[in-house]
Order: C-alpha cells, then sequence, then structure tokens
C-alpha cells in the first residue's frame, strides 16, 4: 500500500487510533487491484509456465527439470516484490489438482488453462 494512502484505511479501537500496512481484502477495489499488481509482475510468466487469477497462482510445466526452473523463476518474482506466500496453502510437486474449480492434470492443462488467458 502506498504510504499515502495508509490514513484512508484508519480505525480506532479502544486502545489506540490504527491503519493498514498493506491493503486488507475488505477494500472495495482491493481485488481488481492485486489483480492488477500480480498481472503485471508476472507479465512475463504468464500463459506460458503460470496461470495467475488474484490469490490463486498456478505453475505449470512440460517436465520436471522445466518445473523446477519454472518455479525459481516464480519465487524470484515473489522475492523481488517482497511477496509472501501462505505455505498452509500451498500445494507443491502435484501433477494434477483443483484451479479455480478445473481439475487440471498433464493431459487436460493446456484445453482447460486456455480460458483463463484473456484477463
Amino acid at each position: 500500500m502506498h504510504p499515502a494512502d495508509r490514513e484512508h484505511t484508519a480505525f480506532i479501537t479502544d486502545r489506540s487510533l490504527y491503519c493498514y500496512n498493506v491493503m486488507p481484502f475488505g477494500l472495495k477495489n482491493s481485488g481488481a487491484t492485486y489483480q492488477r499488481l500480480v498481472n503485471k509482475i508476472f507479465s512475463e510468466l504468464i500463459g506460458t509456465s503460470m496461470e495467475v487469477y488474484v490469490d490463486d497462482m498456478l505453475v505449470k510445466s512440460r517436465t520436471a527439470d522445466y518445473h523446477l526452473q519454472n518455479l525459481s523463476l516464480m519465487f524470484d518474482t515473489l522475492k523481488k516484490y517482497n511477496m509472501r506466500l501462505n505455505p498452509n496453502k500451498c500445494a507443491l510437486d502435484v501433477s494434477s489438482g483443483k484451479f479455480l474449480g478445473f481439475m487440471i492434470n498433464h493431459e487436460a492443462s493446456k484445453l482447460t488453462l486456455r480460458k483463463f488467458r484473456s484477463y
């Protein structure tokens, strides 16, 4: 969150006055703002080695060797922009799983993920 905008998120409790240092998802446009952010920072990876929808990220690869490289690129980007992942919500080293309500695997990923390219 931009430092000048912090005062707009101020709230008072019986103990003190507080404001957010990062954008909470409860704000009116926070979801759209966050989507623009992740689209911008992952722009080189989206559609090739990643798919991103708000806080759902999918790193995809054709082989295990490429997957390690693609994960490294994603983690480097996260580190560069000082972003963190919740380890309890991460699933690493999986060959299939749910993404945005769709079952994704090595056979269906190309067909299914084509729907998400038009952000």
